[in-house]
């Protein structure tokens, strides 16, 4: 199953849309894109995806009747990966619709009691304004108290609830990353909480609806990190298909906040930072103030069209381009220990697809793509191509691109 809705913070470029129910909480750019690389596999295969994200290669492997695994070192990704992925019965279902109603009845007796729960997410009412934040803790309170942490219930209705979190928010779509919009005047209390019930009530019944059959394969999400592949896989994979973390300074845990605090994934600010620090390209908090000292080991391979940007990125704009020049070389001494790897999970022949986009820093224009390439082919992959995929917004520059290689 999975969500049908445009409720993202990272996810801000999905559209209600996708050949199957399962794939409507991603792009339909990105689906089309994994299916036509799993259209020329002629056999059942291993596929792996490294990065999970959202679970694109996953899903749609396992669709085409494929054995698919993938990695993602947020482990709030990996719950919503598995969430999507699980066979739910009828049972579950209807359970699920009659806990929604539970709930809704606990929130309302709340609001009387005034008992709630409040996630310590910093400046949360620049998120939701005071009375649907109000709702929303009375709801989250009564979804705690009915389901059992854990349960495909409780996933079902985590998801239903993650879904009303940004439908109720002050979080606009119109950028690149998520921007917050004007506050509106606030309502009464009571017809709030009626209203957001009534949201709340109406994403339950839209998850419930868009749960499909078990795929024809298999597919899991583990909790791992992809700099270290070898630690948590063994058995050969035939074909990895993966859209790493682009080198735009985006940090996912920024974006993911407010899923993650509300679902108790995180509980202070610097667990956020952490975080972002051991995910590959992310800096943001702590992350980004520990670049400042962060020096690269000595043995990581780099490839040397990338050691001129890192100079000139560095010369730029004073102390900010000495810090981004440390960003950019912390993120690709990040892959070239992932790629340095790789090779050991892989079956002989295995097919290698990285989706990835280039990026510019102070106009000067990163060729990931060629850098993954060099990459490639420094340990030992052969058949190393670029193939362009698609402009990626107006800047002409600006191009995603399947760097592709044999094993």
């Amino acid at each position: 199953m999975i969500i049908s809705q445009r409720s993202e913070l990272t996810f801000k470029h999905n559209r209600n849309i996708g050949r199957h129910g399962w794939l409507r909480l991603t792009p339909a750019y990105s689906v089309k894109v994994v299916e036509s690389l799993l259209t020329n596999v002629q056999s059942k295969a291993r596929v792996l995806d490294p990065f999970s994200g959202t679970g694109t290669t996953t899903l749609c492997a396992a669709m085409h009747g494929h054995d698919a695994l993938s990695l993602d070192i947020n482990p709030f990704l990996v719950w919503f990966g598995r969430a999507k992925i699980y066979n739910y019965t009828s049972i579950d279902v209807e359970e699920a619709l009659f806990c929604s109603k539970m709930i809704i009845d606990i929130a309302r007796k709340q609001s009387v009691e005034k008992q709630c729960f409040i996630p310590e997410l910093h400046n949360i009412e620049r998120w939701w304004d005071h009375n649907h934040l109000e709702s929303l803790s009375f709801i989250r309170s009564a979804l705690a108290a009915v389901c059992t942490k854990g349960s495909p219930v409780s996933d079902l209705l985590d998801i239903a609830f993650c879904r009303t979190l940004i439908q109720l928010s002050n979080v606009a779509f119109n950028h690149q990353s998520m921007s917050f919009k004007q506050k509106t005047g606030e309502m009464s209390l009571f017809s709030t909480l009626d209203d957001d019930c009534r949201v709340f009530s109406e994403n339950v019944t839209q998850v419930l609806g868009s749960i499909d059959p078990q795929p024809k394969g298999t597919a899991n999400v583990i909790l791992a990190d992809s700099r270290c592949i070898t630690k948590q896989l063994s058995s050969p994979f035939d074909i990895i298909i993966t859209s790493p973390p682009y080198p735009n300074r985006m940090s996912y845990i920024r974006e993911l906040r407010p899923y993650m605090y509300w679902l108790d994934y995180l509980r202070k600010s610097r667990e956020a930072g952490e975080l972002d620090w051991q995910a590959i390209g992310g800096t943001w908090g702590i992350a980004t103030s520990r670049l400042s000292e962060w020096e690269p080991e000595p043995d990581s391979f780099v490839p040397e069209v990338l050691r001129v940007l890192l100079q000139q990125i560095s010369a730029c704009d004073g102390k900010s381009g000495h810090i981004l020049s440390r960003y950019v070389a912390k993120y690709f001494q990040d892959i070239w220990q992932h790629i340095a790897s790789v090779g050991q999970v892989l079956s002989k022949g295995a097919q290698v697809h990285y989706i990835v986009g280039n990026s510019k820093f102070y106009d000067i224009l990163v060729p990931v793509e060629e850098i993954y390439a060099e990459m490639l082919k420094e340990t030992g992959f052969h058949d190393v191509q670029i193939i362009p995929l698609r402009k990626r917004n107006s800047k002409k520059e600006l191009v995603e691109f399947d760097v592709k290689a044999i094993w």
